[in-house]
């Protein structure tokens, strides 16, 4: 027989349930915090692991001040009128249908009070900490702002109370504002629940203690306004409303004084709602209040529109030709334009035949490899394995070859991961954990086959080429995968494909300083639970003193080590002392720069490259007046080594960062030559600079507010409806002794397609680097613009003969960098075109070569195999020879070993695609045999032009290459 009490068993299902709820709130909250914790931590084993461990400590610091000390306050603020407003609550409430119906509501809310008021006053001040924390960069600029040393006109206030005071004081009074206002309705709700507001029964509407509450709140909220009004006022260096950005006739004569009249009479308002506690009745209170009102839209909005358009519309110019040239002297100092020399040229060009013949022999070295088309031609001829890859758009430099610096095209031959159909954790995060090998080509220079003549390229790397690298390995780089675990004891990690030993692979174990440690059990459980990935937790493979690398690219490491700064869309890799790294270039920019013109990041910064190409990266759309290049960044890619190089010492903002985090940026005289030899104007910055230029050229008032000569940066002649992107050329500028390395562009007068001016600065680190140059065209006789000059090339007899040559045989011909070049006077315009397989059913085989080089002076143009060819029959006289590049015809012995070199690429490929190393070694030595053959038969008296096959050749590895070529798939051409 069975006994049971009854209700026993629902007693005890109840205590369970009980028992459950608190058990799982309590492993939610574990939980919680056991991620919150795997974040902070593995994000502080990152810094640490750069040594920027500073960084990320005050950052967090800064934000928990911030979190705690505006979540307090809201919560402090809104709970003591809460409680304030519940002390006040009447003792006897009357009855009425309204009460009743409240009763209820209290009848519930009365138990719970407290855990309700705390639930709520809690949440509220976990958001107000979360926004504010986000706004630490304002907090600490405030606290260690640096002077500018230049005042307003206005204010007579330093710019730096603009940059970093005003928007911590609008954060600080948005906060109070924010407290307040949440103040008042938490007290109307309490004093309504409780009857010390009522909307229906006989008598007053509000309790005494009620009404003398609730006027002290919107007495405060009024003296509030009364500061806002106040800051108002210097907030008119910014405003929009005249010709121009900043304090315009209107602003200084109309809204400037109502500004400061609201301001007396928002603190007389407040003394009204005050003096409510001294006195009963809301008359008072409510004639200050609609007296506020009425002069806000009287004097704030009526006023002001009345002297705009009875004042200023008549006499504009007059009234505002102050305010303009205020507008114009500080945009020019904010975009570090101010120091910009425009020049007239072109005037008289050269026309005499001797003159222009002294004028060639002094061109040289005209960069006719573009890094925006030959992506694919640098990963056809060197991508050798189809896991590597190079970016879509490659990058010019500066290196000294056999004592002479040139313009180079470089890019690192990155990983993708393992081959396809052979992807597995080991093998992705294991074994292909890095690039290999930095890639690099003369940028004027062009092999027999007319593609790139490299100068570094092979694999593996040899000690006698060129440009020498110690540490070819590519670990930190912009395709670097999202994590990789390297260096373990015993671990094989592959360096590149070797056909020469057994078993085809060079493998090498990582040995840098860079990474965590991840072979303790904690470690792998915190990156196992960060990346969600839970074989870093459960593989055998991962060896003791095995490290894992991650948040690897360059970009976001320098964002990383340095949040403050913004980062050029486009790193470069450089060869530095021996170690390739990283070149990121950080700018320092603000919104707050007195009467400076503000314009969109994102918008400045597109062009086609931004618009087409995936290797460089979009700015933001944010909006800015001021910016400068305040900081060089290298990341070494081997060991992922960060450092931070004060490049602008002026910039006060980097001075008030380097107060804020001291000993992370290294001052400018710590710079290495070697490393400071490869730094160049950044194209972002340049990109801002001209927008700014296409109409802060213009230095007088009256020509400025008229807009006549105002530019536009042209259209892309080789991408419709894109703006043509900056280039980096070595030229030689009007009246400088030599030729230097310069980013260009060119302008046309708004809406004409004529060209209106050419602009260069300085991009060679020394006495003319950052020096804007501007060549202003006559404008009774401006030449053509690029699209112009395009469409000349496109309607000349002779170059549509050689285009539609080139064009036959299934290929098509793509357009390179249209540079325009000053010249003798006049402008010189040069445009590799290149030819490209048209159809292809494997699109990474297809790769561009250079077909005719496209070349106009004045009215005459050409189209020919080599510049030197083009130049003589624009310029005439007798063609020079061109180091590496091609032109006239083919000897029987160059013929001959073309076609041996044809014939040892194709045994070399079907080796390859069967698997067959003994036989790819053994073409590989008939294809340097090939080669060496055809550099002799080149090799011709001096001033003999050099031999061309047709396009149609094989492609010649580099001189000096030991490395084998990449697969081909040579487009072919009639021509």
């Amino acid at each position: 027989m069975t006994f049971r009490t009854p209700g026993f068993g629902r007693r005890l299902g109840s205590g369970r349930t009980r028992l459950v709820l608190p058990v799982l709130v309590a492993l939610a909250a574990l939980l919680v915090a056991y991620l919150v914790f795997t974040s902070v931590y593995t994000n502080w084993l990152w810094y640490d692991s750069v040594g920027f461990e500073t960084v990320y400590t005050t950052q967090m610091r800064a934000k928990l001040e911030l979190f705690f000390g505006a979540g307090l306050f809201m919560a402090l603020v809104v709970g003591a009128n809460v409680w304030t407003a519940y002390r006040l609550r009447p003792a006897y409430r009357p009855l009425s249908v309204e009460q009743q119906g409240l009763e209820r509501y209290r009848t519930v809310i009365d138990p719970r009070r407290r855990l309700i008021s705390l639930t709520l006053l809690t949440l509220l001040g976990v958001l107000t900490g979360s926004s504010v924390a986000g706004r630490w960069a304002v907090w600490l600029a405030f606290l260690n702002r640096t002077p500018f040393d230049i005042e307003d006109p206005q204010f007579h206030k330093d710019v730096s109370f603009y940059v970093f005071t005003y928007p911590f004081l609008r954060l600080v009074l948005g906060v109070v504002f924010a407290a307040v206002i949440l103040s008042i309705l938490a007290a109307v709700m309490v004093h309504y629940l409780y009857g010390g507001l009522r909307l229906q029964g006989p008598g007053d509407k509000a309790s005494p203690p009620a009404r003398a509450h609730l006027s002290v709140l919107v007495g405060l909220f009024v003296l509030l306004k009364a500061f806002a009004y106040w800051f108002d006022r210097y907030g008119l260096v910014h405003s929009e409303r005249g010709v121009t950005t900043g304090a315009s006739y209107t602003d200084v004569n109309a809204l400037l004084p109502a500004k400061t009249i609201l301001a007396i009479i928002a603190l007389i308002c407040a003394v009204m709602f005050v003096s409510n506690l001294l006195r009963r009745g809301m008359m008072l209170p409510g004639v200050g209040f609609t007296l506020l009102v009425l002069s806000a839209i009287l004097l704030g909005g009526v006023y002001p529109l009345l002297i705009q358009q009875f004042q200023v519309k008549p006499d504009e110019l007059a009234k505002e030709r102050a305010f303009i040239q205020r507008n114009i002297e500080f945009t020019r100092k904010a975009y570090g334009v101010d120091g910009a020399r425009v020049v007239p040229y072109g005037s008289q060009p050269v026309t005499d035949p001797a003159k222009l013949k002294a004028e060639r022999e002094k061109l040289d070295g005209v960069r006719l490899l573009d890094p925006n088309v030959l992506g694919d031609t640098f990963l056809r001829l060197q991508q050798i394995r189809p896991f590597y890859r190079f970016p879509d758009t490659l990058d010019v430099d500066r290196y000294t070859i056999d004592g002479k610096t040139i313009d180079t095209v470089v890019a690192l031959r990155e990983t993708t991961g393992a081959p396809p159909g052979e992807h597995s954790w080991v093998k992705d995060r294991l074994f292909y954990t890095h690039g290999y090998g930095f890639v690099s080509a003369y940028g004027d220079r062009f092999t027999p086959a007319k593609v790139p003549e490299f100068i570094t390229g092979s694999m593996p790397v040899s000690g006698q080429q060129k440009i020498r690298v110690d540490r070819p390995e590519i670990y930190f780089g912009e395709r670097s995968s999202r994590y990789s675990v390297v260096g373990g004891r015993g671990q094989q990690e592959l360096d590149y494909p070797d056909g020469s030993v057994q078993s085809g692979q060079r493998t090498n174990t990582y040995g840098g300083r860079g990474g965590v440690k991840i072979d303790s059990l904690f470690h792998k459980l915190l990156f196992s639970t960060r990346f969600q990935d839970k074989n870093l937790l459960l593989s055998g493979a991962i060896k003791k003193d095995a490290r894992i690398l991650y948040n690897r690219q360059p970009r976001e490491m320098v964002h990383r080590a340095a949040p403050w700064l913004r980062l050029d869309g486009d790193p470069y890799p450089a060869v530095v002392n021996n170690r390739i790294v990283w070149i990121v270039d950080g700018y320092t920019s603000s919104s707050g720069y007195p009467y400076s013109e503000e314009m969109s990041l994102g918008e400045a910064t597109r062009d086609t490259i931004t618009d087409t190409r995936s290797a460089v990266a979009r700015q933001a759309n944010d909006h800015i007046n001021y910016i400068r290049n305040s900081v060089k960044a290298t990341v070494d890619a081997y060991d992922g080594t960060v450092h931070l190089y004060q490049w602008d010492e002026d910039d006060p903002i980097t001075k008030t960062w380097m107060k804020v985090f001291k000993g992370t940026v290294q001052p400018r005289s710590s710079i290495p030559p070697e490393l400071e030899a490869h730094f160049r104007y950044p194209q972002d910055l340049f990109k801002v600079q001209r927008k700014i230029l296409s109409k802060y050229h213009v230095t007088d008032p009256a020509a400025f507010f008229s807009g006549e000569g105002f530019w536009e940066v042209p259209e892309d002649p080789g991408a419709k409806g894109k703006r043509q992107p900056p280039y980096y050329q070595s030229l030689r500028m009007p009246d400088d002794p030599s030729r230097n390395f310069a980013l260009t562009t060119v302008f046309n007068p708004r809406g004409n397609q004529q060209l209106a001016s050419f602009m260069s600065i300085g991009s060679t680190p020394g006495s003319t680097y950052g020096q804007i140059k501007i060549l202003e065209m006559p404008r009774n006789a401006q030449p053509d613009g690029p699209s112009l000059v395009q469409g000349s090339f496109e309607a000349d007899a002779q170059v549509k003969g050689e285009l539609y040559t080139l064009r036959q045989g299934g290929t098509k011909t793509v357009p390179g960098n249209l540079l325009t070049i000053p010249f003798a006077g006049g402008l010189l315009y040069v445009e590799p075109m290149y030819a490209a397989k048209a159809t292809n059913s494997d699109k990474e085989q297809q790769y561009s070569f250079l077909g005719k080089v496209l070349v106009r002076y004045g009215g005459t143009i050409a189209a020919a195999d080599t510049l030197d060819e083009a130049l003589r029959q624009v310029l005439g006289g007798a063609a020079a020879p061109v180091p590496g590049g091609a032109g006239g015809a083919l000897t029987p012995e160059a013929q001959k070993a073309i076609t041996e070199l044809r014939q040892a690429v194709d045994a070399y490929e079907k080796a390859q695609k069967a698997g067959d190393y003994p036989a790819m070694g053994r073409a590989w030595e008939e294809i340097k045999k090939a080669r060496d053959a055809l550099e002799g038969a080149q090799a011709k008296p001096k001033g003999a032009p050099a031999a061309t096959p047709s396009p149609g050749t094989a492609p010649v590895p580099a001189p000096g290459s030991s490395s084998p070529p990449a697969p081909s798939a040579t487009p072919t051409s009639s021509g």
